[in-house]
C-alpha cells in the first residue's frame, strides 16, 4: 500500500521535479543549506541552560557573530580576536563599528577559510 502513496505523491509532484531536470544550476538536494543551519540547530540545545533572557539573548549574539563570519569566509576564533582587539580603539574613538562587520573587514589580522 505503501507504494502507491508513494507513486500517488511523484505523480502529483511530477511537474515541480521537472524543474530540476530542465535547469542545471538547481541543486539536487538542499544539504548545502542543511549544514549551514545545523550548527544553529545544535545550538539550541544549548540555550536551553541560559538561566535568564539576557543569558539567552548573548548567546544567540554569539552564535550569530560566530555563523555571520563563517559565511563571510572568516576564521571565527581569529574574527572574535581581531574584534575583541580592535572594538575598545573604535568605541573610545568614536569611529564608526560598522567596519568591524565580517563583511567590510579586510585580510589584515584575520585568517580566511580556505
Amino acid at each position: 500500500m505503501g507504494y502507491i502513496i508513494a507513486f500517488v505523491y511523484l505523480n502529483n509532484q511530477f511537474a515541480k521535479l521537472k524543474v530540476y531536470l530542465t535547469d542545471g544550476r538547481l541543486n539536487i538536494d538542499n544539504n548545502g543549506a542543511e549544514n549551514h543551519i545545523r550548527p544553529m540547530v545544535l545550538g539550541r540545545k544549548n540555550w536551553l541552560f541560559a538561566t535568564s533572557v539576557k543569558g539567552a539573548e548573548a548567546i544567540a549574539t554569539w552564535y550569530t557573530i560566530i555563523e555571520t563570519a563563517k559565511a563571510n569566509g572568516l576564521e571565527p576564533y581569529h574574527y572574535l580576536k581581531y574584534l575583541m582587539t580592535e572594538f575598545p580603539y573604535y568605541q573610545r574613538d568614536g569611529r564608526d563599528i560598522e567596519a568591524l562587520l565580517p563583511w567590510n573587514v579586510s585580510d589584515d589580522g584575520v585568517v580566511r577559510i580556505s
